[in-house]
């Protein structure tokens, strides 16, 4: 009986001391989870961030810019005479030197104008001869007892007179001779009829070209010289600099791609356009082919010195408040700093920083609006593709043990126009 006794206390004793350390284990196991899931509150309740360095500046820049492509002379030609097109003979597209009829128009009108003048010069030079024969004639008597002085002088005078009326009549002849002569259209200089508006039997007016059926004036014919073209392209404000006799570019046109044309400085209006802040230069190509056409759209790729000792980052990084621009800066104990900066030229997605901040700065990518000064961050990883290389580098450099490895480089993956080779 007392075997039996025994053996039940022990029994006993085992089940409480398996439910001590099975409860034991259940409080451990309870406070372990408990304080992984207070870490896992505390890293959670910090606002995530994805930090980058300011990088070098590119040593050159590629600007491309939208450019409109003129004739290097371009004439509207109106007509100078009344009447209807009796012909023309130019079509668009036909090349024409200067002095070339490009229609005829025919003037009844001016012609009876014309042929009276010549009949009114006739007539005042006729006058003109008798005047003459008359105060002749009374000078000869001068002196006699016949005929007056005053006589004399107004027979004189009356030649003079008649002179004059001779001058009057030849020059409103000359004016009508002259008019005449615009009765034949001709091209102002070698180049392309690239407009012909006016038909045969079309009425046109006097320095208001062809009259439509409404009443709108239009001119007869534009003729273009297209032997080189003028390039007219509005430089933003931030690259004014480039602006120089020495400025080259480097022209493409959607109907020939994958070719570039070459194009040189002419001029710049030296003043910006206060709505847009770009200045309008213009640049010149030549064109020997008359491949370039005018009034054509192009792109002007201009290239740009840079400065690899100014720091660029994206324009996602930047904070503009009421302190003005700033970034939003990790120290060494996760804490953020919003420091200050001033930026320079704005290089399409990123900005060059010229004061504020270092190459070795963690700066955040994309801060949220309620970041505020002080505040405690988790630093997670960057997106691959968005603001870290899509693929790893060809040759890896493993960091050492001094070496930040969450603060990712800036990505490199905008544009050519704000990238250059070494970066």
């Amino acid at each position: 009986m007392s075997a039996q006794t025994s053996r039940g206390r022990l029994v006993l004793i085992l089940v409480v001391i398996l439910a001590i350390v099975l409860a034991a284990w259940g409080i451990f196991q309870r406070n372990m989870n408990y304080g992984h899931l207070a870490r896992e509150t505390t890293e959670n309740a910090l606002p995530q961030v994805q930090v980058i360095t300011a990088q070098p500046g590119p040593d050159h820049m590629n600007l491309d810019l939208p450019a409109n492509i003129s004739a290097w002379y371009l004439a509207p030609i109106y007509a100078q005479v009344s009447g209807y097109v009796k012909m023309w003979y130019k079509d668009i597209g036909a090349h024409v030197k200067t002095g070339d009829v490009l229609a005829e128009i025919d003037t009844p009108g001016l012609d009876a104008q014309y042929a009276a003048a010549k009949a009114n010069l006739d007539v005042a030079v006729a006058r003109y001869k008798l005047a003459q024969i008359t105060s002749k004639r009374w000078k000869a008597l001068e002196g006699t007892q016949a005929v007056s002085q005053q006589e004399v002088d107004v027979q004189a005078a009356n030649a003079e007179a008649e002179k004059a009326q001779v001058e009057a009549a030849r020059h409103e002849m000359e004016r009508y001779q002259a008019l005449e002569g615009f009765k034949k259209i001709v091209a102002p200089f070698d180049g392309v009829v690239t407009a012909r508006l006016a038909d045969v039997g079309d009425y046109v007016n006097a320095g208001r070209g062809d009259v439509g059926a409404r009443g709108n004036a239009t001119e007869l014919f534009s003729v273009a010289d297209i032997h080189a073209m003028r390039i007219f392209v509005s430089v933003p404000q931030d690259y004014a600099y480039i602006i120089s006799p020495a400025l080259t570019a480097t022209l493409s046109v959607p109907q020939f791609p994958g070719r570039t044309f070459k194009a040189r400085y002419v001029a710049t209006a030296a003043a910006f356009n206060p709505n847009t802040r770009t200045v309008n230069t213009e640049l010149m190509v030549d064109n020997p082919l008359g491949e370039l056409w005018p009034d054509s759209f192009a792109t002007a790729h201009f290239e740009a010195p840079g400065d690899a000792n100014i720091l660029i980052l994206p324009q996602g990084a930047l904070i503009f408040r009421a302190e003005g621009m700033q970034v939003a800066v990790v120290d060494p104990t996760d804490h953020v700093h919003l420091v200050p900066v001033k930026v320079g030229t704005v290089l399409g997605t990123t900005v060059q920083v010229l004061a504020g901040v270092n190459r070795s700065d963690r700066i955040i990518n994309n801060p949220s609006a309620g970041l505020l000064d002080g505040d405690k961050v988790r630093i997670v990883p960057g997106t691959r593709g968005y603001n870290m290389p899509s693929t790893p580098p060809k040759k890896p450099v493993a960091p050492s043990q001094n070496d930040d490895v969450r603060a990712m480089p800036m990505d490199n993956s905008a544009p050519a126009a704000e990238t250059s080779d070494h970066e």
